[in-house]
């Protein structure tokens, strides 16, 4: 009844009035004033004001323990001690935020990426937003074939980032981890998918099978792709690099020629190309030893 004359759900009441002492025992100025000071910003630290918890979270961060992990054992270790729990958020805040005085800074270094700050997803993407993506293929719908490697001519998309927004376009052969490096000089879609269309209408018509991109905007003309290469573009499920993985792979190895933080501006594809040849002449345990070039040109000689 309560519920309903305050147009709530029903649950809503029944956690409030648990929260403050049950039927027997709550009273409406005591929850009332227990509420505003919960609200009071800012909130002390949890593991300053828990030194039991902060000692505990701190020998999991010297044994390479990861916040997610030491939040959800101590979940698991004490399920009924309340005071024992802290979400994973609040270990990196802590840790990135030296004014809560809690866990020291050289914690830091035993996790598993050493940033210099905590970020959240919304921040690490502001200014490079997805762009306008408009009937895109769902990787749901690419054929089974593509899926098992079985049949050559699937491939793997994706800018490989240098600095001052320079970029070069990855390709990966899923069925013989051939590479392709080809030079864009610029990030907008209409520039990345030209150069694109232009390697790709080089290969042979057997070898042109799909291609899978994640959705960034720079293949927002990916319809325009499609017609120029007769190519079908399927795109991932967002945040989703496991689905790409030959192309992640690859990009890990292209970072010994073009680490984190290069300008890629004035890489000629002269040199890209150089970069390729060395990926695609490497025996690969994947391949049974065989390297990415043997299996391709054997892939194209099959389906001729």
């Amino acid at each position: 009844m309560i519920a309903r004359r305050l147009g709530r759900v029903p649950s809503t009441i029944s956690r409030e009035i648990s929260r403050h002492g049950g039927e027997a025992e709550y009273r409406a100025a005591t929850a009332d004033a227990a509420a505003w000071q919960a609200a009071k910003r800012p909130k002390p630290c949890r593991l300053a004001t828990h030194p039991r918890l902060c000692a505990v979270v701190a020998a999991k961060l010297r044994a390479d323990w990861s916040p997610q992990q030491i939040a959800a054992w101590l979940m698991t270790t004490y399920p009924d001690e309340p005071a024992m729990h802290v979400s994973h958020e609040t270990i990196y805040r802590t840790l990135y935020v030296q004014a809560r005085g809690a866990l020291k800074k050289e914690l830091t270094a035993h996790l598993r990426r050493r940033r210099v700050m905590r970020r959240s997803r919304r921040a690490t993407t502001r200014g490079h937003g997805q762009g306008q993506l408009v009937d895109i293929v769902s990787i749901s719908e690419r054929p089974a074939s593509a899926n098992d490697r079985a049949v050559p001519g699937h491939w793997e998309g994706d800018l490989l980032a240098g600095t001052k927004t320079s970029q070069i376009a990855t390709l990966v052969e899923r069925h013989s981890r051939y590479v392709l490096l080809v030079r864009v000089p610029a990030r907008d879609t209409a520039t990345v998918v030209q150069a694109l269309a232009r390697r790709v209408q080089r290969l042979p018509a057997s070898l042109k099978q799909s291609l899978t991109w994640d959705r960034g905007k720079e293949m927002a003309r990916h319809k325009q792709f499609t017609v120029a290469t007769d190519v079908q573009v399927y795109f991932c499920d967002p945040h989703s690099p496991w689905q790409r993985g030959s192309n992640e792979n690859t990009n890990g190895l292209l970072r010994q020629y073009f680490p984190k933080g290069m300008d890629l501006t004035n890489i000629t594809q002269r040199q890209l190309d150089a970069v390729a040849l060395k990926l695609n002449t490497r025996p690969r345990e994947t391949l049974n030893w065989q390297t990415p070039a043997q299996a391709f040109a054997t892939a194209g000689a099959s389906t001729d």
